[in-house]
């Protein structure tokens, strides 16, 4: 077994001061829109960076959803500019491009289908390593062997899975999430909830993931509310709850929940934590059908109510229900927007797609396309789960 985080996590209130101590000579910056200038992030950086005597390059305008192109662009950048560190600041978004720039930059004649198979990468750190700072309390990628690009063309999400574009150093401040809106702190804390619960019943989990795993999920199970809702130290709490759930799945890796979102999100312009939280409730009810025991445990360790194994199961599905109602999250695809026809036309191949999704392969039972299919149609229509 493996178990791999960044060498260094630096952690809770004003921890981005921690990059006035980095030893290197040029840093390339990825951002995305001016939240992190808005908010102060980029600042802190810069001034930590400038105490550090680092040469500076800042690349900015990373969409929501990266794309092959924007990584494009920005290893072009790298090749002019020969950072020795790559320094990606915000959400899942600019962090993620700056892993698949790092991965381009180090290795330019590599193909783009050659780096998203998963685990294959050739060694990065030869040029540069490589720094995150999250800005949003969800997708973890600060600590993940993950980087999710996406094909503008086909709409398609592509997960690139590799330890070796984990972070060298994360920093995870709990000031840098205090403005976020209330929409953006329920997408991403129901991310890092379904984070927590797929790598919790994954078939490669293992005592130490599991340990981070259910841990954040209590943390969430408390806190989101509160965060949702303003409060400064269930903020704090969650940032380090999605960290939590983050070292968890990149060792443990996800499920069918995410290979449904990472396959329709682009395509119907969801949001990837509503997604997930859509799709989240239907997926326990699949999957506890075949393998229930460790969303038993995950009903008990919440106190929730249940005096068997049917009806823990329940409960958990109930919660993760009514946590979405809370958090103003649709119930359904349907109910978020998307038209019948539009998701009729599509789901034959976002359900072959999913399938094959890198995710699938530990997800708790096994599913078939057209089990998918049904999938889908069940979390458009919200109909029960009888497969």
């Amino acid at each position: 077994m493996r178990f791999t985080i960044p060498r260094d996590l630096y952690f809770g209130k004003d921890a981005v001061h921690e990059i006035k101590n980095l030893k290197g000579t040029k840093a390339m910056v990825v951002i995305g829109g001016n939240a992190v200038k808005a908010n102060g992030t980029l600042d802190k950086v810069m001034a930590g960076l400038e105490e550090a005597k680092f040469e500076v390059k800042l690349f900015e305008g990373v969409e929501h959803d990266p794309s092959v192109q924007t990584v494009q662009k920005g290893v072009k950048v790298m090749q002019d500019f020969k950072p020795d560190w790559i320094i990606g600041i915000g959400g899942g978004s600019p962090i993620d491009a700056a892993k698949a720039m790092w991965i381009f930059y180090e290795h330019p004649n590599l193909t783009f289908e050659e780096a998203t198979k998963p685990f294959s990468l050739p060694a990065l750190r030869n040029k540069a390593k490589f720094l995150a700072v999250t800005t949003t309390s969800g997708t973890a990628t600060e600590v993940t062997s993950f980087s999710v690009i996406t094909d503008t063309e086909t709409g398609m999400k592509y997960p690139i899975a590799d330890y070796n574009i984990t972070p060298d150093i994360a920093i995870v401040d709990t000031e840098l999430v205090q403005s976020l809106p209330s929409r953006l702190v329920a997408h991403t804390g129901m991310d890092a909830l379904t984070h927590a619960i797929e790598a919790y019943v994954s078939t490669i989990a293992n005592p130490i993931t599991d340990a981070l795993a259910i841990k954040a999920i209590e943390m969430v199970s408390n806190d989101l509310f509160d965060s949702f809702n303003g409060d400064y130290t269930a903020r704090g709490n969650m940032h380090i709850a999605q960290n939590l759930a983050g070292m968890a799945f990149s060792n443990a890796i996800l499920g069918i929940v995410h290979s449904m979102a990472h396959k329709s999100g682009a395509l119907f312009n969801i949001p990837h934590g509503c997604a997930n939280a859509i799709y989240l409730p239907y997926v326990i009810q699949f999957n506890a059908k075949k393998a229930p025991a460790k969303y038993v445990e995950i009903a008990n360790r919440l106190n929730l109510e249940g005096n068997s194994d049917e009806s823990l199961i329940n409960s958990l599905v109930k919660k993760i229900q009514e946590m979405n109602f809370t958090l103003n999250i649709p119930s359904t695809l349907k109910e978020f927007g998307i038209q019948e026809a539009d998701f009729l036309a599509n789901v034959d191949s976002i359900a072959a797609n999913a399938v094959q999704d890198p995710c699938t392969g530990t997800n708790p039972r096994e599913i078939s396309v057209e089990q998918m299919k049904e999938l889908y149609s069940a979390a458009f229509y919200g109909n029960d789960i009888n497969l």
